[in-house]
């Protein structure tokens, strides 16, 4: 049988990585993007000539009524959904005294807000199969946090909290959710970093780099294919930084 995947914020990064090694296992991915609508049409054409299928979802996944229309459309084409992979996210970097009501408010919808919106939805759809994964992208300083990253750090916090809960309560049902706890991974959103202080940064990783969108999707594939007793999980992919 066909099996269906929705990652969010799969445009570039990441969450394009995720896409992309999912497809090539034959899932039917739903493609999201709030604003790189062309980077989303260029993910839809590279895994359409590898033959893989998708489905292009834009829409901004931290506002409810956006992602009703989203999975509105997910159901016109199947009943079920197999994973879900709550990928989208942005930062602000500063000092919390700095940070205006907007960007909190901003950070909390696309981080934090987007990730319950979306399995609100999508846990219907796994309880029909008794069946499901859910993979929440997540970030150390959800753990350890981060200083000039209050807001972020609060939202992958929150992530955290919410895996560990959501998963108590959908393991009867045979449905994972677990997080990965992303270090410094190489991508457009660390670009906010100069060369010194992205040198400083990997000073601080005993593995002595920064991990690729590439490793976070070998693992995010390797969730979704195996594992079916690993649940509640906070799983930290960051070369040794916090361990």
């Amino acid at each position: 049988m066909k099996k269906y995947a929705l990652v969010t914020g799969s445009s570039r990064g990441i969450g394009k990585a995720i896409a992309l090694s999912l497809a090539q296992k034959g899932y039917h991915l739903f493609i999201n993007s709030s604003k790189s609508r062309k980077d989303l049409e260029t993910l839809g054409a590279e895994i359409t000539e590898f033959g893989g299928c998708c489905t292009l979802l834009p829409g901004d996944v931290g506002d409810p009524q956006q992602v009703e229309i989203m999975f509105k459309s997910i159901r016109e084409i199947t009943d079920t959904l197999d994973v879900l992979v709550n990928n989208a996210g942005i930062s602000k970097v500063g000092l919390l005294q700095d940070l205006d009501l907007h960007d909190w408010d901003a950070l909390i919808a696309t981080n934090l807000s987007s990730v319950f919106y979306c399995s609100k939805l999508a846990v219907p759809m796994m309880l029909t199969q008794k069946k499901g994964k859910i993979i929440n992208i997540s970030s150390i300083w959800g753990i350890a946090g981060a200083s000039c990253e209050v807001a972020y750090a609060t939202t992958k916090g929150g992530i955290n909290s919410f895996t560990k809960a959501l998963a108590k309560e959908l393991a009867p049902s045979n449905i994972q959710v677990n997080a990965i706890a992303c270090g410094v991974i190489e991508t457009d959103m660390n670009n906010i970093f100069d060369l010194e202080e992205k040198e400083s940064i990997r000073n601080e990783i005993p593995a002595g780099r920064f991990g690729t969108p590439k490793e976070v999707a070998e693992l995010v594939t390797d969730l979704t294919e195996n594992h079916p007793y690993l649940t509640g999980q906070v799983i930290a992919l960051d070369g040794g930084m916090i361990s």
